[in-house]
This record gives C-alpha cells, sequence and structure tokens, in this order.
C-alpha cells in the first residue's frame, strides 16, 4: 500500500482536573528518526512515548511535542528559587567583569536548567500521565497514517501514470527491434557497395550477413526488454497492494533497476526511434524516483 511520508495529527484529553494534548507530524526521511519534546516532569515518558510511535510509523522523520496543563490535585511544576540563583551565579561568574553589567538573561532559557524547575509529585504526575499520553499518541498516530494514505492514494495515482508511460515506450522499443537490425543491414550493404564500386567490386552476401550476425548480437536486447517487463509487472502489483506494508524502499529498488534496464538497452541500440524511447521511459522512471522518496 502507497503512504505518503508527510502527515499531522493531534489529540487531546483531560484526566483529573489536567489536560494532555499531543501532536505528531512526519515530514520525508530515507530512515525513521523520532524527535520528542515533552514537558520536563514528563521527561521519563520519553522513551515509552517513542517506542508508541515506532509501532504505528515505520519511516519518516517524525515529531511529538506534549503538552501537560496540571490542575486539580496534581502539583504543577514550580520555580527553586536556590538552583534559579546558583545557576545564574554561575554564569555571571564565567563573564569577564565588563561584560557582566551588559548581560541579559533569557529566563525561558533559565528554566532548562537541571533543577530549576521542579515538581512535588512527579511520580504521581507521571502515573496519571502514561496511559492518557499512550492513548493520546495513538489516537494522533491515527490521524497522521489517514493523511499518509489519503496522500498516498494521489501517489499511487501518478506513479500508475508514468508506469504506462514506460510500458508504452517499452512496447515501442520491442517492436522497433528487428526493423533496426534490418535497417543497420540496408545501411551497411548500400556503403559497402559504394566503397567496392570504386575498385570494381561488389559485396559478398556472406560477408554482409556476418557483420550484421555481429551486429544483431552485439545490439540483442530481448533479454533487457523480458527483465524491464518483469520489473513493471512487480511495480504494478506494488502500487495496486492493498496491504499494509510500506512500499517506498521496494518503489526506489524497482526504480534503480528499471534504469539499469533502460541505460543498457540505449547503449546497445544505435536506432534513434529507439533511442528516442529510451528517453522516455528514462524521464518516467525519474519521475518514479521523486514520488518513491515520498512514499513511505
Amino acid at each position: 500500500m502507497i503512504r505518503s511520508m508527510t502527515g499531522f495529527g493531534t489529540a487531546s484529553a483531560d484526566a483529573q482536573g489536567c489536560r494532555f494534548s499531543v501532536e505528531v507530524k512526519s515530514v520525508n526521511n530515507r530512515f525513521f528518526k523520532a524527535t520528542i519534546r515533552v514537558p520536563e516532569e514528563l521527561s521519563t515518558l520519553e522513551t515509552e512515548l517513542e517506542s508508541a510511535i515506532v509501532k504505528r510509523l515505520n519511516r519518516g522523520s517524525v515529531m511529538l511535542v506534549v503538552r501537560f496543563v496540571p490542575g486539580g490535585n496534581v502539583a504543577a511544576a514550580e520555580v527553586n528559587p536556590d538552583a534559579a540563583r546558583s545557576a545564574l551565579t554561575a554564569l555571571l561568574a564565567a563573564l569577564p567583569l565588563e561584560l557582566r553589567e551588559r548581560a541579559t538573561v533569557d529566563l525561558g532559557s533559565l528554566l532548562l536548567v537541571p533543577g530549576v524547575l521542579r515538581t512535588d509529585g512527579v511520580e504521581q504526575i507521571v502515573e496519571l500521565a502514561r496511559p492518557v499520553l499512550l492513548k493520546l499518541v495513538d489516537d494522533a498516530c491515527t490521524r497522521v497514517l489517514d493523511m499518509r494514505a489519503r496522500e498516498g492514494a494521489s501517489i499511487a495515482r501518478e506513479l500508475g501514470r508514468f508506469g504506462e508511460v514506460i510500458r508504452v515506450a517499452l512496447l515501442a522499443v520491442s517492436a522497433r527491434a528487428p526493423y533496426a537490425t534490418n535497417a543497420y543491414q540496408d545501411r551497411l550493404r548500400a556503403r559497402m557497395n559504394s566503397l567496392l564500386a570504386e575498385v570494381g567490386a561488389t559485396a559478398a552476401e556472406t560477408d554482409l550477413l556476418r557483420e550484421v550476425a555481429v551486429f544483431a548480437e552485439r545490439s540483442d536486447i530481448a533479454e533487457e526488454v523480458v527483465r524491464l517487463t518483469g520489473h513493471l509487472a512487480q511495480f504494478a502489483r506494488v502500487i495496486t497492494a492493498s496491504d499494509a506494508e510500506p512500499a517506498g524502499r521496494t518503489l526506489d529498488f524497482l526504480s534503480q533497476e528499471m534504469l539499469r534496464e533502460a541505460n543498457t538497452i540505449a547503449s546497445k541500440s544505435q536506432d534513434i526511434e529507439i533511442a528516442h524511447r529510451v528517453v522516455e521511459m528514462k524521464t518516467a522512471i525519474d519521475r518514479i524516483k521523486e514520488q518513491a522518496a515520498n512514499a513511505e
């Protein structure tokens, strides 16, 4: 099944007077990469939250943002004045005397210093938040996957169109190949007769046939046509599959293999019409590679 790697989903819930919300967004990445942002009092849940994401999303750069508003009987985070003063004093002491009077402090950054922000009843908050956040992450990931699926359907249609371009061009190449050999034979006969006419001789048919046979062997593209046809058949199965398996890496591999066969056909053939068809195929394959980079 084709799914995009771009998606966005949110979910929120109230529990014991506290407000929890999560936001999950994903963008393209060749591999899976998760970035987790949670309030300090919930930092011990980062690993569990990342594991929950890994179970749902297979590829892409994923960012999870957790927001928490305490309430009810749950203690909120408070500033530890002793730790804040200690951190500020240490910071100022590290500056030269001439800079201390002009120095400014970003209070938001100061709160990130370990120990400055303290919470009474951290364990209580974590135990309350764990099941709530895991459920919210799962719900948000479902929304992300829904968006990915919708965009994936659009990608699949584009991929199908490019695959059809390659199929039509390959049929034209396959049909043209025998005529290319015959055209080479006619050109070779005309050239040999022209050269030998200057000395009053004619080309021996056996010599001509030998040269044509060598050319036909060297320019035979039947094997490449068969392999490329097989790649196209597998490509069609991938983009129309209904299972939940990610298809991005498979599409990337298939596009590389199709390009390999197209390049070999181009190098073997000296026919201008086949060359034009190969250009059409390579252009479509490049577009497939671009779309495959967007697929999960």
